[in-house]
C-alpha cells in the first residue's frame, strides 16, 4: 500500500469541515465559488486532502481578517502566482550560476602556468 501523502484525498466532508473549523455547508459554498476543488469518488462523494485542509484554513484566516470570498479567491490566485514566479526565479538563478561556473572553468583551462609559458627572447641592441 502506498504511503499517504499530503495530496492524497482521504477526508470526507464532515471530517474536513471539522479539521478546518467550518461547517460542511461552508465547504460546499467554497467549492461553488471556486476556492477549493476536492477530489470525488466514483459515487460523487467529496474527498479532501491535507493540502485542501491547509487551503481551507488559509481561507478561514483571510475571511477572519475581513476579506470577502472574491477577495480571498484573488489573494489565493496571487499567492499561487507568486509561488510559481519564485520557483521560476530559483531555476533561472541556478541556470545563471551554472553558466558562470562553466565560463570560469573555461577560463581556467586556457590559463598556462608561468613556468610552462613561452618566453620571447629579445636581443639587446648595442
Amino acid at each position: 500500500m502506498a504511503p499517504i501523502g499530503p495530496e492524497r484525498a482521504v477526508f470526507v466532508i464532515s471530517v474536513a469541515a471539522e479539521l478546518a473549523g467550518v461547517h460542511p455547508q461552508t465547504l460546499r459554498i467554497y467549492e461553488r465559488k471556486g476556492l477549493v476543488d476536492p477530489a470525488r469518488t466514483q459515487g460523487g462523494s467529496r474527498r479532501y486532502s491535507q493540502v485542501d485542509i491547509d487551503r481551507l484554513r488559509r481561507i478561514q484566516d483571510l475571511t477572519t481578517e475581513g476579506l470577502n470570498l472574491a477577495g480571498v479567491k484573488r489573494v489565493l490566485e496571487l499567492e499561487a502566482e507568486n509561488e510559481a514566479l519564485r520557483a521560476e526565479l530559483t531555476a533561472v538563478e541556478a541556470d545563471a550560476s551554472e553558466a558562470v561556473q562553466a565560463t570560469h572553468r573555461q577560463y581556467r583551462r586556457d590559463l598556462v602556468p608561468l613556468k610552462q609559458s613561452i618566453t620571447v627572447y629579445q636581443r639587446k641592441r648595442r
